[in-house]
Parts: C-alpha cells; structure tokens; sequence
C-alpha cells in the first residue's frame, strides 16, 4: 500500500513539473517580449529552454514530449500571428508552405528533448562522482539539444525551401553560394548566441533544481 501510495505521489509530482514547464513554454511561446533576450546587437530566443530543462530534470521522453508542444505552439505562432515573411518554412498555410513545413516546424523541436535527454543520461554515467564536470551534464547537453534544434530547422530550409527562403530574405535571384551564406550568417548571429544562453540558463536553473530533488 505505501509503494502504491508513493508511485502515485510521484506521478502527481512528475505531472506538476512537467505542467509548470509546459506553461513556461507556451509563456516564451506566446509572449514575444519574454520569449528573447539581447545578447549584445543580437537576440536569442527561449522557446527550446523548457524543451532543455525538462529533459535534464524528467528525462528524455518528457523531453522529447515538451519538444511536440514547443512545435504545436510554433506552428500555431506561426500561422495565426507570423512574426515574419517567412512564415511558410513553419506552416504549411502561408505560401509557398507545404507538408514540409510541418516537418521543420516539429521534428527539431522533437529532437531536441531527445538528444538533449540522451546527452544527459550520457554524461551523467560518464562522469559519475566527479562534481566539477556537472557541466557537461547540464551545460553541455543544453547546447547540444539547442544546436539540434537550430542545425536541424537550417537543413531544412536548405533541403525543401531554399530558393523560396533566399529570395524572401535576400530580395535577389537565387544562388546556391548566396543561400549558404545567409544560413551561415543565421547560424552564427542566432543558432550560437541561443547555444550560450541554452548552456547558462540551464546550468543555473537544472543543476540546483536537480541537486535540491535528490536530498528529498
């Protein structure tokens, strides 16, 4: 009956951190001003930080399942309220979107609760007992999932919308040396600077979080 009792208490608690991050996550989600933070003259943005923690803290399923609601929300960000022209690479109902759309809008998002879980567990047995490389356990598996998200969202533009992206953005005639280019320079002044927050914030609020879970 006491093992019982406990399970259930421990559902009950699974399922009121995973609601608190959830809602965290539709915050940063719908809520542009909460969801960026300016990294010098650039921004980042926070929609894969409850994807990360919640992978470090519950695992690599509840993260992988975070990672659907950050693509539902996305998508529906996407295509009611469109924060730019180029809506179509994350919702097949603005042109030239199609069902492609939909696979950049959720499987990186997906894949960063997973190999971001994954990358936890990894480090966690690989540097057991060794407290000064808890930053690999956190730091490092947080900027591994937010590069996931990031490298996986631009191969995809390059893979179904190149030509479409390039001349949205760029206002000239494609070119594939042109293309590369601005992914590069996406990459560089977005995917890195979220890579850094990813690795900050979760190390700070992950580690603690963890650490204070494992004394009750």
């Amino acid at each position: 009956m006491r093992k019982n009792t406990r399970s259930r208490r421990d559902i009950i608690l699974w399922m009121a951190q995973f609601g608190i991050l959830l809602a965290i996550e539709a915050l940063v989600c719908f809520v542009p001003f909460l969801g960026s933070i300016p990294v010098g003259p650039l921004v980042a943005t926070l929609a894969m930080i409850p994807v990360i923690i919640t992978a470090i803290l519950l695992g690599t399923k509840a993260g992988t399942l975070m990672g659907f609601f950050a693509g539902l929300f996305s998508f529906i960000v996407w295509t009611f309220m469109p924060p730019g022209p180029t809506a179509f690479v994350f919702t097949p109902f603005a042109e030239p979107g199609n069902i492609f759309s939909l696979v950049i809008c959720f499987v990186p998002r997906i894949l960063t609760g997973t190999f971001t879980g994954l990358s936890h567990q990894a480090f966690k047995k690989i540097f057991a007992g060794k407290k000064f490389l808890d930053v690999f356990q956190y730091g490092i598996s947080a900027v591994i999932g937010s590069l996931t998200n990031t490298v996986l969202v631009l191969l995809g533009i390059m893979v179904f919308f190149g030509p479409e992206f390039f001349q949205t953005v760029q206002g000239d005639a494609y070119s594939l040396k042109g293309l590369l280019l601005a992914i590069l320079f996406i990459f560089a002044t977005n995917g890195l600077p979220e890579a850094f927050v990813s690795f900050v914030l979760s190390f700070a609020v992950s580690k603690p979080v963890n650490d204070y879970l494992l004394k009750k």
